[in-house]
């Protein structure tokens, strides 16, 4: 899969293990770190939430697999993270596999 230096995108590895490509680094995520780290992204993408990264600092901390990985997102990462996981979690399980 082609990457462009500000790419995210998720890999299924095999049963319950999934990679998280960033674009400096790949990040190891159990299913329930995925289940987390959705939870995440819906909570900080929501228009109350995006208002007020917008009007204060424009950028989002976050931490991930159990707080092991710190990302730091921009709201056009963020939201496309967020594009990403919804998609990851809406495939059928044949074109995962």
């Amino acid at each position: 899969m082609e990457t462009t230096s500000d790419s995210y995108h998720i890999e299924y590895l095999r049963f319950c293990k999934y990679v998280l490509h960033t674009p400096t680094k790949a990040i190891q995520l159990s299913f329930p770190q995925m289940l987390e780290l959705r939870r995440k992204i819906n909570a900080k993408t929501t228009y109350k939430s995006l208002n007020a990264i917008v009007n204060n600092e424009n950028f989002v901390l976050l931490f991930v697999a159990d707080k092991q990985h710190l990302l730091f997102l921009e709201i056009p990462q963020l939201i496309k993270l967020k594009e990403e996981i919804a998609v990851f979690f809406e495939t059928p399980d044949f074109i995962l596999a």
